[in-house]
């Protein structure tokens, strides 16, 4: 909206050679769902809205509003940013199930690399090449990993794949629910600012929640047991995690605003989004170790023998996608040859 000015006001202004000044601040209302204590906020998004506003000299302005104050729930975030109640979102698309089919197959068993900063590569590089069409109604800042599943319960130990056998366990999107589901696992989708108290209550046994995201929501206050897939293989499941951005509020951006948002935006802002939460993944894992937890490993055999029994997960999802008229075993091919190519782990 263009400022009102006065027949006094607009002399003035002109005289002075402000011409510059007539472009009000641009306030991007900036929405998530995890606490403003959250390593995404305080490590990425406010970072990231620092550097928009010193870049731009004070014309792009953040207001951020974390825990969905904006109301809805963490499944309305793609909504909102689409529609315009909020400017920029950061959400997991696959909490909206069944809205991005393709990103899915990301999400499947044995697909993305461990750790954050490599599968938010193999991601933003997946996204370039096959997930253009399915963002379109967005201005995609980043798309990037949570590093991976890992298990945690309150009291059942959890040293291989058959303690998982009758457990209810949180999930976070749709895939992992089968995931689990095939494991012998009850899932129970909720989001993250839910879990700590379920499990408080007894309403779970446990979670799949990355390390990252266990401190913040002081997880590890409640769940003494942990179960890592094995260092150096692809995980079991994932969350993709997308940083979107409304599209006629970008279009609507001066070009040069424009330009500086593109600069702090896409690979660059994906790599931060990983790097924090690899530092906060291990972080978080070497804490409850000295708190005397217990964090296992599955074995290489018993992670095998897992990946075989998900086979079916990976077949219902393509036949699924191709319902939809997607090739999905195609999809799930490329995401894995991104994986195995060096720069995956660089």
């Amino acid at each position: 909206m263009k400022p009102v000015l006065t027949r006094l006001a607009v002399p003035l202004l002109l005289a002075c050679g402000a011409g510059s000044a007539l472009a009000a601040p641009v306030t991007l209302k900036v929405a998530h769902f995890l606490p403003s204590t959250s390593n995404a906020q305080q490590k990425v998004i406010q970072p990231w809205c620092d550097e928009l506003n010193q870049a731009s000299a004070g014309r792009l302005v953040c207001q951020i509003y974390p825990s969905m104050q904006l109301g809805g729930t963490p499944a309305k975030l793609a909504d909102q940013v689409r529609q315009g109640v909020a400017d920029v979102v950061w959400t997991a698309p696959g909490y909206a199930a069944g809205r991005f089919p393709k990103t899915e197959a990301l999400e499947l068993p044995g697909v993305l690399p461990q750790g954050g900063l490599a599968a938010g590569r193999v991601i933003w590089s997946f996204y370039q090449q096959h997930l253009a069409d399915e963002y379109a109604p967005y201005q995609v800042l980043a798309l990037h990993g949570d590093g991976g599943m890992n298990l945690h319960t309150t009291s059942r130990p959890l040293r291989r794949s058959a303690d998982l056998q009758g457990l209810r366990l949180r999930a976070p999107n749709r895939t992992i629910s089968r995931t689990l589901e095939a494991l012998g696992v009850v899932p129970v989708a909720m989001p993250p600012a839910l879990v700590t108290e379920s499990l408080s209550k007894g309403v779970v046994d446990g979670a799949s929640a990355v390390w990252e995201v266990v401190t913040p929501t002081k997880m590890d206050e409640i769940t003494h047991h942990h179960l890592d897939t094995p260092a150096d293989q692809p995980v079991l499941g994932a969350t993709v995690l997308a940083m979107l951005m409304n599209k006629r509020t970008y279009d609507r951006l001066p070009a040069d605003l424009r330009a500086i948002v593109d600069q702090h935006s896409g690979l660059a802002l994906v790599e931060r989004f990983g790097r924090v939460w690899d530092e906060a993944g291990e972080a978080t894992r070497q804490k409850v170790i000295e708190d005397g937890h217990e964090v296992h490993r599955l074995a290489d055999d018993d992670y095998r023998q897992v990946l075989e029994r998900l086979r079916p997960v990976e077949q219902q999802w393509v036949a699924e996608a191709a319902a939809k008229g997607i090739d999905g075993q195609a999809l799930l091919d490329a995401a894995r040859a991104l994986t195995a190519q060096p720069q995956a782990a660089r």
